[in-house]
């Protein structure tokens, strides 16, 4: 199973043991790779590891592949997380709940040190010259206006990063307010906020959305 560094793929069960064994709480995703909602819970895995890595470790394993462990956690559908702390199953959640699971890391894992939301905001606006935060990604975007928004950008060929807003609650409701925008996708250039996919569209009948967008 491919996956980002930050997620260990199980391959054996003595492996597994280990793991959920360690000092550190382990979020154990079990999941298939034939079930698409499996992916959208991997990725808002991999984008927690990104910052709370130094609190908990990340691990996806395939149900159908251990069915002894999985039956033992009564695993009746993928995906299923659950958090263990020195080999002892603490908590679940059965099902696509982003937010629930970002939610329950975060307590499990404390705020990470010294980063408040601000800062972490602010970090992600200035992650790239041009920043789009949007439902789903670049290569596969979850709404019509994000689909909209990444087409005019790819016509201007300025290079861009794209940040999730449907895998991390926090970011998604805390930038509402740091930028005053209460809609999605939004479009940042040099850490300030162009606007959303009208203000693209005004910029490219203008003949003024490459300027824009490079800043």
């Amino acid at each position: 199973m491919s996956t980002n560094n930050s997620v260990i793929a199980v391959t054996d069960a003595d492996q597994y043991n280990t793991l959920i064994n360690a000092e550190k709480t382990t979020v154990v995703l079990f999941t298939a790779d034939w079930a698409e909602q499996c992916k959208h819970v991997q990725e808002a895995l991999e984008e927690l590891a990104k910052i709370l890595s130094n609190k908990l470790q990340f691990v996806s394993l395939l149900a159908e592949k251990f069915p002894e462990i999985s039956m033992k956690h009564q695993i009746e559908a993928v995906p299923t997380i659950i958090f263990f702390t020195k080999g002892t199953a603490v908590d679940r959640v059965d099902g696509v709940n982003v937010a629930e699971i970002t939610a329950k890391c975060k307590k499990l894992g404390g705020s990470v040190a010294g980063e408040s939301l601000e800062e972490r905001l602010k970090a992600l606006i200035n992650k790239a010259d041009l920043m789009i935060f949007m439902k789903g990604d670049r290569n596969a975007p979850r709404c019509g206006f994000s689909r909209q928004i990444i087409e005019i950008v790819n016509a201007t060929n300025v290079p861009y990063e794209t940040f999730d807003i449907l895998n991390d609650e926090e970011v998604r409701q805390g930038l509402k307010t740091y930028s005053d925008w209460p809609t999605y996708p939004q479009v940042y250039v040099k850490g300030e906020l162009i606007g959303g996919l009208d203000i693209i569209k005004e910029l490219k009948a203008n003949n003024e959305l490459e300027t824009a967008l490079k800043g």
